[in-house]
């Protein structure tokens, strides 16, 4: 499915069933592809389906690069087709283990809040919170949602602001402020026979939406295929043709960088860098009937580990490690 398909021209269930034989084609991303199938059969209200494919998934927990967040998706399931028993022993699960990923617990928060669970909702964002951004000079973005929900679930308690709370507002970049956004009383608007009332809703809506799909758009981005140095010295030593591509190590890494950076000012949005290895660069070549050393090949595979959910944002933050694989931070590497 292209990321731009309305959503009501989409067959679900028959997406969901492409997402699984794709997935079986590609073994290493069988966890992502999963994980939209499963997306797909709750959109579809097939439940128990999706449900099995989570349990799929964590029939072999070792294996997965993120099983707190197959866990925490399972939970919401549970809970929307009334197994709330199980969904809370898996919530409270989460809590205790405290990953390192917030996506889990935006996902177990967003569930506890949906379902008028709200004083746990904000201990379960607090929690995150701490957990993840004490001491952090420069809150990574895939932690804005924590800190975003954490403010929505005060301002429906009617809790004053705190230092979480103003650290949201600074982060937040739409012209409605988040104290708006959050209104409890929002909703009392659109029954209003006030014109001015109801414009002012409108825009809220608009710029709201708008927030989503910036969200929603950053899974799919223009990405960059980077090949690890051994990963690299195989493919040349397998497709010597490819050597015109990719000189050396040190010329493609900075070749990546500045590429980016070329984007980045030309104003294109969504960029990351996706990690090639040879064996999957090799099966994407079959699946087109083409051999490995046709260079026309190289940005339909980057494309294409970016559309299974495998790039990374770039770039980095500044104190991270460096996306080249090296431990130093990325403003000493290749931001420098």
């Amino acid at each position: 499915m292209r990321p731009d398909t309305p959503a009501e021209n989409v067959d679900h269930t028959a997406e969901a069933a492409r997402l699984e034989r794709t997935a079986d084609r590609y073994p290493e991303d069988a966890e992502a592809l999963l994980l939209q199938a499963a997306a797909h059969l709750e959109l579809a209200d097939a439940r128990p389906a999706a449900t099995a494919l989570y349990d799929r998934l964590l029939s072999t927990p070792d294996t997965l690069e993120n099983a707190p967040l197959v866990r925490a998706l399972k939970a919401s399931n549970l809970w929307e087709y009334d197994h709330e028993a199980e969904a809370r022993a898996i919530i409270d699960g989460i809590r205790t283990t405290a990953p390192r990923d917030p996506a889990p617990w935006v996902i177990v928060a967003e569930s506890l809040e949906s379902h008028d669970e709200l004083e746990a909702a904000h201990d379960t964002f607090t929690e995150a919170a701490t957990l993840l951004l004490t001491d952090v000079a420069e809150p990574p973005y895939a932690t804005h949602p924590v800190l975003f929900g954490r403010h929505r679930v005060r301002r429906m308690l009617g809790l004053p602001h705190d230092d979480w709370d103003a650290l949201a507002d600074t982060l937040h970049s739409s012209p409605i402020s988040l104290d708006e956004l959050h209104d409890p009383k929002r909703v009392w608007s659109l029954g209003s026979d006030n014109p001015e009332e109801l414009e002012a809703e409108i825009s809220r809506l608009r710029a709201e939406l708008g927030t989503y799909r910036e969200a929603l758009s950053r899974p799919f981005p223009v990405a960059v295929l980077h090949w690890p140095a051994t990963e690299l010295t195989e493919l040349l030593s397998a497709y010597p043709d490819l050597a015109t591509e990719y000189p050396s190590h040190p010329e493609h890494l900075a070749t990546i960088e500045s590429s980016l950076r070329e984007l980045s000012t030309s104003g294109t949005p969504n960029l990351g860098i996706v990690t090639a290895t040879v064996p999957s660069y090799e099966a994407f070549a079959a699946s087109e009937g083409s051999s490995p050393a046709d260079t026309t090949l190289l940005p339909q595979y980057a494309t294409t580990l970016a559309a299974r959910g495998r790039a990374v944002a770039w770039p980095p933050q500044r104190t991270s490690d460096c996306w080249c694989g090296q431990t130093q931070p990325y403003d000493a590497c290749h931001g420098s």
